[in-house]
């Protein structure tokens, strides 16, 4: 599924490369990765979830 994924870093990150989170959209889940491990294992949660978590995120800001 990996390969059929658009997976895109967070504007934050810079172009030096190192330790970026890559987050790619589908219908209804968020597939988060490792930047350094492609392959690597992928973490899925609920669209609702996801954006839950970033308002939340953005309040602690």
């Amino acid at each position: 599924m990996s390969a059929t994924l658009q997976w895109f870093k967070s504007s934050y990150s810079g172009s030096q490369g190192g330790d970026c989170v890559e987050v790619a959209s589908h219908a209804s889940a968020v597939h988060v990765r490792d930047s350094k491990t492609p392959d690597g294992p992928i973490l899925t949660v609920a669209a609702d979830a996801w954006s839950d978590f970033l308002t939340r995120l953005g309040s602690v800001a």
